[in-house]
């Protein structure tokens, strides 16, 4: 089983790259995040067409929203909304073997102060209650996964420089602190640490403000993948897909996969 997730930042925009990583890796289930249309522009026939006929997907015009496209039939496809906003952040579904979470965090705006930013407040509430969530309705020995854009790279080799973003919002304590809360809510595993040793870096994010991403390096790993604890074994292997970051129109995202043994 085959498992991607992108932020895609336009899934009409994207579609073609998003079929050119299902040609590539081929993956059973491929889960997008700022897909930015409404549920009647959604491109559901390309996206079957592709072989993918199974599509849960919840958006609005111009911002956020969250799908679930897959080659095998799932249920109990849920949209869940956070903080009291109906902002297209959360969908889920059950499928044989787990239940998928597909999340697009807040970003959290530029000045990483609760009291003066909105943004950010909004994005350490969305944290704490996915945390409350996990804690109280998810059970923790049943297979689950978690995955998509947390807007959050959090530890020192996730980001380009740790001294240089210590205060650059999606690095700093008050959302890292906050989101190692949410890893331990049900003993999450990150797949990307458990096949990528701690001293390396890993990143899945280059801003298009770099004129030379490659050369400049200056890269954040904002997009994840957690699974529970009766998947741990069964994982395979973790991918991302750098290349696609060149492509044509590219997102500013990579896609990220993981494979699992079931």
């Amino acid at each position: 089983m085959k498992i991607v997730t992108w932020n895609i930042n336009s899934v009409r925009l994207r579609a073609p790259i998003v079929l050119d990583v299902m040609k590539k890796w081929s993956p059973d289930i491929v889960c997008l995040q700022e897909t930015k249309t409404p549920d009647e522009f959604f491109p559901f026939d390309t996206f079957r067409e592709a072989g993918y006929e199974h599509i849960h997907a919840h958006g609005m015009k111009g911002y956020n929203g969250v799908a679930i496209i897959s080659k095998h039939p799932f249920s109990d496809h849920l949209v869940h909304h956070r903080c009291g906003r109906e902002d297209c952040r959360h969908v889920a579904a059950s499928f044989k073997d787990f239940d998928l979470h597909n999340l697009y965090i807040p970003a959290g705006g530029d000045e990483p102060d609760p009291a003066i930013n909105d943004k950010f407040k909004h994005k350490l509430d969305f944290l704490e209650e996915m945390t409350g969530f996990f804690k109280t309705v998810c059970d923790p020995k049943k297979p689950a996964i978690a995955l998509g854009d947390f807007n959050i790279a959090p530890y020192e080799n996730d980001v380009w420089s740790h001294k240089q973003l210590l205060k650059v919002v999606s690095h700093t304590p008050p959302e890292t602190t906050r989101l190692a809360d949410m890893l331990d809510s049900l003993d999450w595993i990150d797949t990307a640490r458990h096949f990528i040793d701690m001293e390396e870096k890993a990143y899945t994010w280059w801003s298009y403000r770099n004129r030379d991403w490659r050369k400049s390096n200056r890269g954040r790993r904002l997009d994840h993948i957690w699974v529970t604890q009766p998947l741990k074994p069964k994982l395979k292997s973790y991918k991302t897909l750098e290349e696609a970051r060149d492509w044509e129109k590219p997102s500013d995202h990579i896609p990220v996969m993981i494979e699992l043994d079931l």
